[in-house]
């Protein structure tokens, strides 16, 4: 057996245990080796007394990660943390270590500070709500180089780094739409952490896709407010194919509302890791899902090399660091897969491969927002500022369709929640 497929069925006995048991993860998840033991993970709500600061090694260039949800969430921060495996694997004199479930806001300052005492060369920090706190400590340590994982901020020795999802969630939303079709079926559904620009373009760019191929299909949102609850997450889901989603989108953190689909008789789509779909494959129509491994090991050698400078980083498609599962590397769509999208969806990832569809050309005019407003004239596209949601933002340019509406394809009652 190949060590892909041990990590495989391991991964499904952490799922199982987390999210038919309702319970946590451990702290000593499978999903890490156990050379990684001297990380001492940190609980799911630590206190600061409680997070012990792993130590560098002397003659190593030590990275340091701090995640916002524990390694077995078979999502977002299982995919850092394979990103974090493949550095240290490819990048010969590196040491890695990792805290995971740190909470967002002062908790998040205090352990990145710390972790700059401690002598680490670098630190990567993997969540939004870690921005503020990584570009304060940043500015108190300009010898260490920083890494703010779907932020904006950036500084001398401070990057930001996140990239083009929204093209992938546009073929997830193909995909949906497709088997909406199939089914006889008009209702799609998306469950929404918070109302970020990235949630925001995320959820926009699928109703785009769904709507390409379904114009009579309505993408229904559930709002989580987190990141990480698989509860939650799983409660979502159930309320959005009670009313009458038969194929539900997740943009959180773990594959719960995949297995809900299931165990509810429709199809559900994971999200950041190509495992997600490994809980239910029947049920399961993809994944779009980040590979961080190329681009860490490009940053980190860059550190090593003292080339390093703080910079806006944000990589589409083409770059190999963004994937489909069951179009991508495998191309073996999942069993759900109406036939009839497969080339469709085959053909528009080829041009994004290739660069000549990107994130821009998924946001090209004419645009309606869901209440059947035009929003983006025909022949203009979103900027990479709109994208983000910068508007009066220090130093950069003010966007003018910023992330703060919803895409016609989105039910008509849906609104933004308060804030953003």
């Amino acid at each position: 057996m190949n060590k892909r497929a041990i990590w495989s069925i391991l991964s499904m006995i952490v799922l199982f245990s987390m999210l038919l048991g309702g319970c946590a993860v451990p702290a000593a998840a499978p999903a890490a080796p156990a050379a990684d033991a001297a990380a001492a993970p940190a609980e799911a709500a630590p206190a600061e007394a409680a997070i012990q600061i792993p130590a560098p090694v002397d003659g190593m260039f030590n990275v340091a990660f701090v995640y916002v949800g524990p390694v077995g969430d078979a999502g977002w921060t299982y995919a850092h943390d394979e990103g974090r495996r493949y550095l240290e694997e490819n990048l010969e004199g590196v040491h890695t270590a990792y805290l995971e479930s740190v909470p967002e806001g002062a908790d998040a300052e205090r352990v990145i500070r710390n972790l700059a005492r401690a002598g680490f060369n670098a630190v990567f920090t993997t969540s939004f709500g870690y921005m503020d706190p990584t570009a304060t400590v940043a500015a108190e340590f300009p010898d260490i180089d920083f890494v703010h994982v779907s932020g904006f901020l950036k500084g001398p020795n401070f990057s930001n780094l996140f990239g083009g999802m929204e093209s992938m969630k546009y073929l997830v939303g193909m995909i949906a739409g497709a088997k909406a079709q199939e089914l006889g079926a008009t209702q799609v559904g998306y469950i929404a952490p918070f109302a970020t620009a990235e949630v925001v373009r995320h959820i926009n760019a699928a109703a785009m896709g769904m709507r390409s191929v379904c114009p009579e299909c309505t993408l229904d949102i559930r709002w989580t407010f987190s990141w990480f609850d698989p509860n939650l997450e799983r409660e979502s889901a159930a309320s959005l194919i009670d009313a009458g989603a038969v194929v539900v989108i997740t943009g959180a953190d773990t594959p719960g509302p995949v297995q809900v689909a299931g165990e509810k008789g429709v199809f559900g789509v994971g999200y950041d890791s190509r495992n997600a779909c490994s809980i239910d494959p029947e049920a399961c129509l993809t994944v779009p899902y980040w590979n961080w491994g190329p681009e860490y090991v490009r940053l980190v050698q860059e550190m090593m090399d003292g080339t390093f400078v703080g910079s806006d980083i944000y990589f589409d498609v083409d770059s190999g660091s963004l994937g489909l599962l069951g179009f991508v590397e495998d191309q073996t769509p999942q069993p759900g897969v109406p036939a009839s999208i497969v080339p469709q969806v085959q053909e528009l990832l080829a041009k994004m491969e290739s660069g000549e569809f990107t994130r821009f050309d998924v946001f090209s005019g004419p645009i309606n927002d869901n209440k059947g407003n035009l929003f983006v004239p025909e022949g203009e596209q979103l900027t990479q500022s709109d994208l983000e949601g910068l508007k009066g933002i220090e130093g950069r340019e003010d966007c003018t369709f910023c992330m703060s509406w919803l895409a016609e394809g989105v039910s008509p009652d849906a609104e933004l929640p308060s804030g953003n």
